[in-house]
């Protein structure tokens, strides 16, 4: 259960698309009313500040004597979130580019405050109060485990290559509004941005390569269909495509992982070809680095756990418990060597962590 899975609040919500813009309202994270599905009208900013002026007041209509206590939602950055800023490179929304104050703006219409944020982090921040974090928690508890977590990685694999952090509860914004691991280098292509490898184009792209076969149809779902032998296209090609998704990710979490040592969540649209891509991913998170007089040492200090295998999560709870005895006297206290983290797949689905994230943010922000 959610932390706020009973309140009563109602928050005003968004889902933000260069193409339309869906609005609703939330209380106890379930959405409440039937979603608005407006043009976004992107290229023209008057008129998309009017259309979001006139999808949130028909949703305040719909609740009638229901007072909202907030307006939250993602919005593809780069902005100010803190601030509530959109500006720079904004290649779905170009009439930000300059620099819109959005959620000032709708602060001035609407008299409540509003609390913009990155995708990935209102994912991570979902996931970790409503959804995987949680769920690990309770699955620990109930193998008879002592071990518990607080920290939780979140990362979408879409369109992009998002992450979000979330640290003892708290999600972590940076002081900048900029936690990323997208730019990192390359490792396959050199002076090229990791995500090139990682998003929808990198497996459209690699099954293009591997395979000679130029299709601008074939989507990752068609490619992920040819590599489970259901779809007629060159398996091979498909399989490769994947697996090197798997790599080049494994390689941006096991930086994040070693920063942020938490639970690893991810979701976004390819998380659907788990298991064509988490071998690999899960190879370069347990890889091996040297120093320079030849000692071999772990990527990722901790060990690595695949918590979506029922085998692997039974001794990610079970670890390397044993009594030790306090010096001098007859007393023993319980200690665990094993340092430990897992990496799974979303568990409340992608867009409902985002829009539960939204939810929880606001209220753990009206709680402060």
């Amino acid at each position: 259960m959610g932390k706020y899975k009973n309140d009563k609040r109602v928050v005003l919500t968004l889902d933000a698309g260069g193409n339309s813009l869906r609005f609703n309202a939330m209380k106890g994270e379930e959405f409440i009313l039937d979603t608005i599905t407006l043009p976004s009208n992107a290229n023209d900013l008057d008129l998309c500040l009017e259309t979001m002026v006139t999808g949130f007041k028909t949703i305040i209509n719909q609740l009638g004597d229901i007072k909202p206590e907030a307006i939250s939602f993602a919005f593809p950055g780069p902005a100010d979130y803190p601030a509530g800023i959109i500006g720079g490179f904004l290649p779905n929304f170009p009439s930000f580019r300059e620099g819109v104050a959005l959620g000032p703006y709708l602060k001035e219409v609407f008299g409540i405050p509003v609390f913009i944020n990155n995708d990935g982090d209102l994912f991570a921040f979902g996931e970790a109060l409503s959804g995987a974090l949680p769920e690990v928690n309770e699955k620990l508890a109930a193998a008879g485990s002592s071990k518990r977590f607080n920290n939780l990685i979140g990362y979408t694999f879409g369109t992009g290559f998002g992450i979000g952090c979330v640290i003892n509860g708290q999600l972590n914004r940076g002081d900048n509004s900029c936690v990323e691991t997208y730019c990192l280098p390359n490792p396959h292509i050199h002076g090229v941005i990791l995500e090139d490898s990682v998003a929808i184009r990198a497996v459209k792209r690699v099954y293009a390569e591997q395979s000679g076969v130029q299709d601008a149809s074939l989507t990752p779902k068609d490619i992920f269909d040819i590599a489970d032998g259901k779809r007629p296209g060159n398996q091979k090609a498909a399989l490769a495509a994947f697996a090197e998704l798997g790599h080049v990710a494994g390689l941006a979490i096991a930086t994040a992982a070693q920063l942020i040592d938490g639970i690893v969540v991810i979701g976004g649209g390819i998380s659907a070809s788990a298991k064509f891509f988490m071998p690999s991913l899960l190879e370069e998170m347990r890889g091996t680095v040297k120093t320079l007089s030849g000692d071999v040492l772990q990527r990722v200090q901790m060990k690595v756990y695949n918590l979506d295998d029922e085998a692997e999560f039974a001794a990610f709870a079970k670890g390397e418990a044993r009594e030790l005895k306090i010096y001098g006297t007859d007393k023993t206290v319980t200690y665990d060597p094993q340092k430990r983290i897992g990496v799974c797949i979303d568990k409340i689905g992608t867009s409902t962590a985002i829009s539960v994230g939204a939810y929880d943010f606001a209220l753990a922000e009206l709680d402060k």
